[in-house]
């Protein structure tokens, strides 16, 4: 047999032992044991800030955009068993947030700071920052 035969079934053969068996996944609905602990966001840079959360290493949806002067609330919930900060989808969905960023608009991902989210803000019952423009990104704190 030539290898141009044997190669091409080994790719074929190696494709199928790497299939995925897909499982139904619960998805935590509403607030019920969850914390509400509002973020407030100030854009004291001189151009519209873009608020964003990385939900999944896969997936990330701007929350807000902020324009100069003018600040935004975003209704983050917190569990307090599992450390998790979540915003509800339209669906009253919990989506865990991984990373919270603010970036300039239109530059955001280059331009971005990470707003860090811990149980101190849990436990205030709230958070706000201020973001404005550091030497090459923004600083919100």
């Amino acid at each position: 047999m030539k290898i141009g035969h044997i190669l091409p079934a080994m790719l074929a053969c190696a494709s199928l032992a790497n299939a995925v068996e897909l499982h139904p996944v619960d998805v935590r609905r509403g607030t019920e044991g969850l914390d509400k602990v509002p973020l407030t966001i100030a854009n004291a840079a001189e151009a519209a800030v873009s608020c964003n959360a990385d939900f999944a290493h896969w997936y990330s949806a701007r929350l807000a955009t902020v324009e100069p002067g003018e600040s935004a609330r975003l209704e983050l919930w917190f569990d307090p068993k599992t450390g998790t900060f979540t915003v509800l989808n339209d669906k009253r969905e919990n989506l865990p947030v991984e990373r919270l960023w603010c970036g300039l608009s239109g530059r955001a991902y280059e331009t971005r700071a990470q707003i860090a989210l811990g149980r101190e803000a849990a436990a205030s019952g709230s958070r706000a920052v201020s973001c404005r423009m550091g030497q090459d990104r923004l600083a919100c704190r």
